[in-house]
């Protein structure tokens, strides 16, 4: 899959057969995901210490999927959005559990983007490796999707700095060796400038980690932050300017978002036409009932609008134009938004009572999509924003 640019003017070649390369990527993350997450192996790695399994993390470094992203100088394999798409999108179909988008997606494209070379000799590889996981803490008690609402405060201490603040629903906090902390370095609370980046260690003095599960079967934290003392190169990026920045990696993991949802729609439909083909009601499979079939048509159809978006959004996670790389990542999320909501509410209506259930792995689906929809902006965000980058 490849998107070409070239000429006096901005021109598109879509190509969307996959490379050899990708089609063995798809081929291993598919084997991967078939088989090692089964319904009722899930529920066993959400009982684990850390609520996934470190044996999998593992895994995910033998197959260089912790090293997909990140540039071949720093122990990467300098793999694109279109390689993080085909593995976000089987990760979407076992509702896998690891920390792939808090670490490498998010974390790692944070390093990537913004890191010196230093910080990028010292922690890709580390990531690559499986050596170390990290969570971005940026969200905040009253900021809601608002990236330039930051209140949490790092003051100069001769050469370094101190922080002190508060994040809220840290993705996957808990499991994290380091931090990388958005803190206001000048300015008020919703300016664009004056907005850090640093680096923090777990284990750092004045660092407080509270972990619980989320209601999709992952795990976040809340992160307190009490004059936590850091040195000078815990700076991560440019000082007071780190906000374009942190609005390209945001991008990037919208995408991959996008991608997993991509995943989970087509799973689900696949097991609601199933179901429809063996529950049987009046001696016939209920999937012989010309309304519900035209139903599944309908999941179908949404489930199709939905990858030709999460195609978009991959191909736009790049775009050195921030106005048009957000507007595609927008009307990809909204998109998604809306087909996950017919999807999942479809499928479980499609299953009856049993869809409703613990026991069963639809529900597990849904919650997903809907925990999606709402991490980095819900529909409603997203349709607000589109206009503003015309």
């Amino acid at each position: 899959m490849r998107s070409i640019a070239g000429g006096g003017l901005r021109e598109e070649v879509l190509d969307f057969d996959y490379t050899e390369e990708q089609r063995l990527l798809a081929e291993s993350v598919t084997r991967f995901v078939k088989d090692r997450y089964g319904f009722a192996a899930r529920k066993k790695f959400m009982a684990e210490p850390q609520g996934f399994a470190a044996a999998n993390w593992a895994q995910f470094a033998a197959l260089g999927l912790l090293a997909l992203p990140f540039p071949e100088a720093h122990g990467g394999i300098g793999g694109g959005a279109v390689e993080t798409m085909i593995v976000m999108e089987n990760f979407g179909r076992g509702l896998v559990l690891e920390p792939y988008l808090a670490t490498v997606i998010l974390c790692g494209g944070l390093i990537s983007l913004a890191g010196s070379d230093a910080q990028r000799q010292t922690i890709l590889p580390a990531i690559a490796e499986g050596k170390l996981m990290l969570a971005f803490a940026q969200g905040e008690r009253h900021s809601r999707y608002a990236l330039d609402h930051v209140e949490t405060g790092a003051k100069k201490d001769g050469t370094g700095f101190v922080l002190n603040g508060h994040k809220n629903v840290v993705l996957h906090g808990g499991s994290a060796g380091k931090f990388i902390v958005t803190a206001r370095t000048a300015g008020a609370a919703r300016d664009a400038k004056g907005v850090s980046l640093f680096l923090v260690d777990r284990e750092a003095k004045g660092v407080s980690v509270r972990d619980y599960p989320t209601v999709d079967g992952l795990r976040a934290a809340e992160v307190t932050l009490e004059n936590v003392r850091l040195g000078a190169d815990a700076l991560l990026g440019p000082l007071d300017n780190a906000l374009p920045l942190i609005e390209h990696a945001i991008d990037r993991a919208i995408a991959a978002l996008c991608a997993e949802a991509v995943g989970i729609m087509e799973t689900l439909n696949a097991m609601t036409l199933e179901y429809l083909k063996t529950r049987k009601q009046f001696g016939v499979a209920i999937g012989s009932f010309q309304v519900l079939q035209h139903r599944m048509v309908d999941m179908t159809i949404a489930a199709e609008q939905a990858k030709s978006m999460a195609i978009l959004a991959a191909l736009s996670a790049d775009d050195p134009d921030p106005g048009a790389r957000r507007r595609a990542i927008s009307a990809a999320k909204v998109q998604i938004g809306q087909s996950g909501r017919l999807v999942g509410q479809e499928a479980i209506q499609l299953h009856g009572g049993i869809g409703m259930t613990d026991e069963y792995a639809a529900g597990h689906y849904f919650k997903r999509l809907s925990t999606i929809e709402k991490t980095f902006g819900d529909t409603d965000y997203h349709l607000e924003r589109f206009p503003a980058f015309a």
